[in-house]
This record gives structure tokens, C-alpha cells and sequence, in this order.
């Protein structure tokens, strides 16, 4: 097989190892073990840190944010460590390419594609959650100065409003601007716009019950999980 072949598929491979790292259903996982409950039945319906805080508990909801956030950073030290020096895939590569030209791309697609586990995992029919923390561990994998100072963002947005939707919102719409300056690869901001722009759409009924001054702040619940069968 050519070299340009097994270099493409061991990219494509890094790629799919990235996705499944996002697809471990930690929330789902932990509703089972600790409530014998399909979390995506109750609240939000997501799977992540927020709805397994309002749910289960403190515990399992910090226990999911904890290792959402690894998957992130796990799917960028895999790039980074396949890109290592006299790894297999940079033996693998032809002479007419310059792998670390690449490296900023191929990093921005695994961070893609365990955002893209993450919210929709293969394990869970493609659903999930919201992406939040899973796109903070990867920012603080590729740029620890990005990623801490959109969670700085975070939590000052969080402490003004008690609101995490809004908070995570106002973070992540903040990253393209934070890559910006200073002064990262074009690759990287765009994943600030895309992967940005994602996790925006996937808080839309957030956005809508922001609009309507009915999204509920932090010990709060929603209206309409007041029928919600207790656990």
C-alpha cells in the first residue's frame, strides 16, 4: 500500500478514536450504576454534568464533568502523541508531506469528532449531551492559556447569573476571540467557530427559555420537570 494510503487511514483512524472517546456515555453510566435510571429520561434529557448535578447528585455530577473533560484531553494527546517523534504514523508519512504542517488540522478534528462522540454517542442511538465540558478538556489540551481562560469566563458569567447554560454559552462563544488573541494557528480558531457554533445549537431550547426568563439558575427547577417521577 502506498504511503500516502496507511498515512490517510492512520489519520482516519485517529479520527474514529477520537469519536469513541467522546461516546463513553459517562452520565448515562453513572444513572444506571447510582439510580438504576435512564438519565435521559429526567430533566434536560442530556447526559451531561449539568443534568446528572440536578439528578443524581453532587457527586455523579462532578464525577461526569471530571471525565467528559479527560475525553477531550485525551482525544488531543492522541494526536499529539501519534505526531511524536519516530512515531508509526509520521514513519508512515511520504516525503512530499510535511506532517507537522498538519498537526494543527488533524488536532482540530479530533477535537471535532469527541465533540461530535460526545453529543451524539453511538451507544446511546446518537444522542447525548451538550458538549461543554468535553470541549473544555480538549481547549486545555491544545492551549491551557484558552481553555483556563474561557472557564475563568465561565465561572464569572456562572457567579453573576447563576445560570450554566448562559455560562457556557457566553465560554464558548468567547474561544475564537480568546485564539485570536493569542495569536493561535487558523486552524484553531476555527474550531473556536465551529466547534463553538455547535455546542450553541445544541443549548437552543436553553436559548429559548433563556429568551422567555425561564431558565432555571443554579438549585432550581425547571417547570416542567415537575411531573417528573421521583428517584
Amino acid at each position: 500500500m502506498p504511503l500516502i494510503a496507511l498515512w490517510g487511514l492512520g489519520n482516519v483512524a485517529l479520527l474514529f478514536a477520537a469519536y469513541l472517546l467522546g461516546s463513553i456515555p459517562t452520565g448515562y453510566l453513572l444513572g444506571r450504576s447510582l439510580k438504576g435510571i435512564d438519565i435521559r429520561d429526567y430533566g434536560s434529557g442530556s447526559t451531561g454534568a449539568t443534568n446528572v448535578l440536578r439528578v443524581v447528585g453532587k457527586g455523579a455530577g462532578a464525577t461526569v464533568l471530571a471525565v467528559d473533560m479527560l475525553k477531550g484531553a485525551m482525544a488531543i494527546a492522541l494526536v499529539k502523541l501519534a505526531y511524536q517523534s519516530g512515531s508509526v504514523l509520521l514513519a508512515w508519512a511520504p516525503p512530499e508531506i510535511d506532517p507537522t504542517h498538519w498537526f494543527a488540522w488533524i488536532a482540530v478534528l479530533a477535537g471535532l469528532s469527541v465533540v461530535l462522540g460526545h453529543s451524539k454517542s453511538v451507544w446511546l442511538q446518537f444522542s447525548g449531551g451538550k458538549s461543554v465540558a468535553t470541549g473544555l478538556g480538549l481547549l486545555l489540551a491544545l492551549n491551557w492559556q484558552v481553555g483556563l481562560s474561557a472557564f475563568a469566563i465561565f465561572g464569572v458569567v456562572l457567579a453573576l447569573s447563576r445560570i450554566v447554560s448562559l455560562s457556557s454559552i457566553v465560554s464558548v462563544a468567547s474561544v475564537s476571540v480568546l485564539m485570536v488573541a493569542l495569536h493561535q494557528p487558523l486552524a484553531y480558531i476555527l474550531l473556536g467557530l465551529v466547534g463553538g457554533s455547535y455546542v450553541v445549537i445544541r443549548h437552543r431550547t436553553n436559548i429559548q427559555r433563556l429568551w422567555a426568563g425561564t431558565e432555571p439558575r443554579l438549585g432550581q427547577q425547571r417547570s416542567d420537570e415537575a411531573l417528573k417521577p421521583e428517584i
